[in-house]
């Protein structure tokens, strides 16, 4: 899974090219923390975000420069405490939990059937579930950037994330925002949330 900080503002396909960036990057922080590579694009990353002066600005800068003043020992560190270790984690990552106060339920089905008329299955060799935060963003960040019209269009988007994103997402980032050992995850929650009402806003206007 591959992150890029290169946010380009502007209209048309750079701005699509922004939102795929946008979930790719959600995505790969959400699974992991992030390496000294990825720390090395924050520490060069540009501060503006996609959209100047909008909903995204002050979350954005707020990232880069939480992630500039970090290590990767350090953010290690810290999503273990939140999202790892033995039993059950402080926080849990997985939309089926905040739907339904449980792992695997039906939630996790319906996904799974809406994945599979996509096309698109799980990677065998990973332990998450497919409804984990991480997936579900790659998911969104395929159809944007993905090459097949039929699959990869506003319409696909839209049902997926109101679907699968939109009824949970802004919950994951209350009880991270609410943990006191987030500090680094604290800054990935609310450029989530601020993403999340951005998305939402515009596929509002999908449907007028």
């Amino acid at each position: 899974m591959n992150a890029t900080l290169h946010f380009t503002p502007g209209a048309g396909d750079s701005e699509e090219l922004a939102r795929a960036e946008l979930y790719g990057l959600l995505s790969r922080l959400w699974l992991a923390p992030p390496d000294e590579a990825l720390l090395a694009q924050f520490r060069v990353a540009v501060t503006e975000a996609p959209q100047s002066g909008g909903h995204l600005e002050a979350p954005w800068m707020a990232l880069v420069h939480t992630m500039r003043g970090t290590t990767a020992a350090a953010a290690a560190e810290e999503h273990d405490a939140l999202f790892g270790g033995v039993g059950k984690p402080e926080v849990f990552l997985y939309g089926s939990f905040y739907l339904t106060g449980f792992l695997n339920e039906r939630p996790l089905a319906l996904l799974r059937q809406d994945l599979q008329h996509l096309g698109l299955g799980r990677d065998a060799g990973r332990a998450e579930t497919e409804d984990h935060v991480a997936y579900l963003c790659e998911v969104m960040r395929y159809l944007i950037a993905g090459d097949d019209a039929a699959v990869c269009n506003l319409e696909q988007q839209r049902r997926f994330f109101r679907t699968h994103l939109q009824p949970w997402l802004e919950d994951l980032c209350t009880a991270v925002e609410a943990h006191p050992r987030a500090e680094a995850w604290r800054a990935v929650a609310a450029l989530t949330r601020a993403f999340v009402q951005v998305e939402t806003q515009g596929f509002d206007l999908l449907e007028t």
